[in-house]
């Protein structure tokens, strides 16, 4: 049944997605594709959703993303439940301290959450995604190598996409930044900027970075 195709589990970092191993991707892709236009619940925006990593092909799993950005979701890739609760029982402990050390660092680098308002001068710089819980002052930046979502005003440099990824984006409720960057784009804000009532969201289409209204 078609309810059965993807199955969501919510966690600590995330949405955990599952399928049914004889569903096609054309079958998974729609019934995704789907859920988001359906506005469902669960898939709220800035939310970072995981993909089981040996599930599709590059091309696949490169189209699954973009269908998630489109949306303002962040789409990862996970480690099989099985690998992780496979033993290791053949690796020196040494080995294993280092491999579990290593994977709890991909796991807590998927996304960076900050609690609080970015005043100037202050900087957040990682590879993973950004959320940030408040505004970002002017004089605040934030370099990031996946997609930042700000909950409240912008006005600080927000780079998303740093490494080269140019379907990373940016949202924030007020988007006014004294620059704005995706990937290897630089876009800067007009003198005067009126604050507008709706989020907005920054993204590449047609090798430029263009903004939009979205809802939240």
């Amino acid at each position: 049944m078609q309810d059965e195709i993807v199955k969501i589990k919510g966690g600590k970092r995330g949405l955990q997605l599952s399928f049914a191993e004889d569903a096609s991707f054309e079958d998974i892709r729609a019934h995704i594709e789907e859920k988001l236009e359906s506005g469902s619940g669960f898939f709220l925006r800035g939310t970072l959703v995981l993909v089981p990593r040996e599930r599709f092909l590059h091309e696949e799993l490169e189209k699954l993303q973009k269908l998630f950005h489109a949306h303002g979701l962040i789409c990862r890739t996970a480690v099989p439940q099985e690998e992780q609760q496979a033993p290791a029982a053949k690796k020196p402990a040494a080995a294993r301290k280092v491999a579990a050390s290593k994977q709890a660092a991909e796991q807590v680098q998927e996304m960076v959450v900050v609690n609080r308002t970015l005043r100037g001068g202050q900087e957040i710089r990682t590879d993973s995604s950004v959320l940030v819980c408040g505004n970002v002052n002017p004089g605040a930046q934030i370099i990031a190598g996946g997609s930042i979502d700000i909950r409240g005003t912008c006005r600080g440099l927000v780079h998303a996409g740093a490494a080269g990824d140019t379907s990373s984006f940016i949202i924030a409720d007020h988007l006014m930044p004294t620059q704005i960057r995706i990937a290897n784009l630089i876009a800067r804000s007009p003198d005067h900027m009126e604050m507008t009532e709706r989020a907005e969201r920054a993204s590449i289409k047609d090798g430029q970075i263009v903004i939009e209204p979205i809802e939240r």
